[in-house]
């Protein structure tokens, strides 16, 4: 264990370490697959009951792993920069929606801030109960690194809902590590300060109360509404959570109305203060599905046989259609284990099918490996990061110079492990008993 857990400590603690991390990308690469190689072995040796991994230990190394990334600024991504200006903008009473900031009213202590949001000229594609958590964010001052503390606070109190989970579940703690430890999630939300970890929060929350209410509690029909609230938080933090709708609805047969209604009335209200001026953020949000991309193979290949918008609206096709036929096939099983594992492989397919595949979107599953993961989830968590070789030529020179070959290697790690363990699977039978839930 001792070993395992120092050789992750180092990787993490050489990473804070450097001076700007878009200099040293394939170091960056190179230092995470050594840190997932590290759970994956963790993750065996404990399967085997070979070592213990405490709980509090667990939550303890992953306060540290954060911690030492807080204190210096955003460097792999500038989002964090919109979420200051839309929480200070929020809190002065300013509807974020009602114009980009390149024009938006400012004062003098906000135009340093104003000069470091990308896409100036764009008013603001995050969601409401984004804004309500930007503008709580700001409470605490207004530098980066207590902003980042508040996103490293939720991010913890996701990882006691994934626990909690594993326990409802009946899976030991120590499978929490594939989160807790990961790479991705420590320097996407407590390096980067990306808020996709909250809207997973709120989602595995909403899974939570389903899980522990439903069907034994006499108070089903209440536990469903709050967990429908607490799924439209999540989604109107960020959107994807809208691909795990059909899962939450599978697990709460006969109260599925009480869920809608929780759901619609939260969004609601958390919509509402917005309005007119959301419409804004929606058409900003239509101008980032016909025309972002980034990192995404499948798109590139369609994109250069037919066209951009036919390549967008044969993907959206392909992953609806057998999003579909996965969400029913588990709906024939009729088991939760059957669903969540089905929630997993919706995601695995979204991120491998998606237009613009940027590291953080990865979140969403990395979050999933401790309830239903597999080594092909594990891999494609550390080979997003390959994406990020486009910061290098641009931090130096200023040019955005985005390679088709990156874009295949992201979808190659997941898929040549997905292969390599079948194949290990069937050379020694003995593995099917130990292997984790799903293959992939």
């Amino acid at each position: 264990m001792t070993p395992l857990l120092l050789v992750i400590l180092g990787s993490f603690l050489w990473l804070a370490r450097q001076a700007d991390l878009r200099l040293v990308v394939p170091e960056l690469i190179g230092v995470c697959a050594l840190a997932v190689m590290m759970l994956g072995l963790l993750v065996f040796v404990c399967a085997r009951g070979l070592i213990r991994c405490p709980t509090l230990l667990i939550l303890a190394v992953a306060l540290l792993l954060r911690l030492v990334f807080v204190v210096a600024p955003p460097q792999l991504s500038d989002d964090l920069y919109r979420y200051l200006w839309d929480g200070h903008q929020l809190r002065q009473g300013v509807n974020p929606y009602a114009a980009a900031p390149a024009v938006a009213p400012a004062s003098a202590d906000r135009e340093a801030l104003r000069g470091l949001i990308n896409h100036p000229d764009l008013v603001t594609i995050y969601p409401p109960a984004a804004q309500l958590l930007f503008a709580a964010g700001t409470l605490f001052g207004d530098g980066v690194t207590r902003f980042k503390l508040f996103l490293v606070l939720l991010d913890l109190v996701l990882c006691l809902v994934l626990l909690g989970l594993l326990t409802v579940l009946r899976r030991p703690p120590w499978w929490l590590i594939l989160y807790a430890w990961n790479p991705l999630p420590v320097l996407e939300i407590a390096a980067s300060g990306h808020i996709d970890g909250a809207a997973m929060l709120f989602l595995l929350a909403a899974l939570l109360v389903l899980l522990k209410e439903i069907p034994r509690s006499p108070r089903a029909a209440v536990a469903t509404t709050i967990a429908g609230g607490l799924f439209a938080a999540a989604v109107l933090v960020k959107l994807f959570p809208l691909v795990f709708l059909p899962a939450l609805l599978l697990l709460c047969r006969g109260v599925r109305r009480c869920f809608l209604g929780g759901f619609l009335l939260v969004a609601l209200l958390l919509s509402l203060p917005f309005w007119p001026e959301l419409q804004n953020g929606l058409d900003t949000l239509d101008l980032y599905l016909r025309n972002w991309e980034f990192a995404g193979l499948a798109y590139r290949a369609l994109r250069d046989l037919t066209s951009g918008g036919t390549a967008r609206l044969l993907l959206a096709t392909t992953f609806g259609l057998a999003a579909a036929g996965l969400y029913l096939r588990a709906a024939r099983q009729a088991t939760t284990t059957a669903v969540i594992q089905t929630s997993y492989a919706v995601t695995l397919l979204f991120l491998l099918l998606t237009t613009t595949l940027h590291p953080w979107y990865a979140l969403y599953l990395v979050a999933l490996l401790p309830l239903a993961g597999g080594p092909a989830g594990l891999a494609l968590g550390w080979s997003v990061l390959l994406g990020y070789q486009v910061l290098t030529p641009y931090a130096i020179l200023g040019q955005w110079q985005e390679q088709s070959w990156v874009a295949a290697a992201i979808v190659s790690a997941p898929l040549c492990t997905r292969l390599a363990t079948r194949l290990a699977s069937r050379w020694s039978p003995s593995s099917v008993h130990d292997r984790s839930p799903t293959e992939s």
